[in-house]
C-alpha cells in the first residue's frame, strides 16, 4: 500500500478542479502516529499514543505545502518505532485525509516526539514546470 491522500479526497479535488463541483477543505487537521503503513482508510499499525496533534500549514507553492507549526506528543504511552502518520480531519473520530511517512523514530514510554517545523510536507505529483 502506498502512502498519500486518500482516495476520497483526490477525487472531491479532481472533481472540484475539472467537473465544477463544489470543495471545502477541513477547517482543522490532525496527525495519528503509527508504527507501519496505515493503509488505504489509515487505520492499520496505530501506535500505542493515540493522542492526534493539530498539524496546520503555510501557503502552497509548486505543487506543495509545508506544516508551518511542530506537533509534540509529550510523555508518549508506549516503547515503539513511529514511521507513518495519518491525517485527519478531527482529534478523535473524524474523516481520515491521507498518510505518510516519517524518518523512523524509537522512543520509549514517556519520552517526547516531535515533529519539526517544515517536517510534514504534502505535494501533488505531476506539475507542469
Amino acid at each position: 500500500m502506498a502512502v498519500g491522500l486518500a482516495s476520497a479526497v483526490a477525487a472531491s479535488m479532481l472533481n472540484a478542479f475539472l467537473n465544477a463541483t463544489s470543495y471545502t477543505g477541513p477547517a482543522q487537521l490532525f496527525l495519528k502516529l503509527h508504527v507501519g503503513d496505515p493503509g488505504a482508510a489509515g487505520a492499520s499499525n496505530a501506535a500505542v499514543e493515540t493522542t492526534r496533534k493539530e498539524v496546520t500549514f503555510g501557503v502552497a507553492s509548486g505543487g506543495a505545502i509545508t506544516s508551518d507549526n511542530a506537533p509534540s506528543w509529550t510523555n508518549v504511552a508506549g516503547t515503539e518505532d513511529y514511521t507513518h502518520v495519518s491525517l485527519w480531519t478531527a482529534a478523535a473520530a473524524g474523516t481520515f485525509q491521507g498518510s505518510g511517512t516519517v524518518t523512523a523514530s524509537a522512543v520509549t514510554a514517556g519520552d517526547t516526539f516531535t515533529l519539526a517545523v517544515a517536517d510534514v510536507d504534502v505535494d501533488l505529483t505531476n506539475i507542469a514546470s
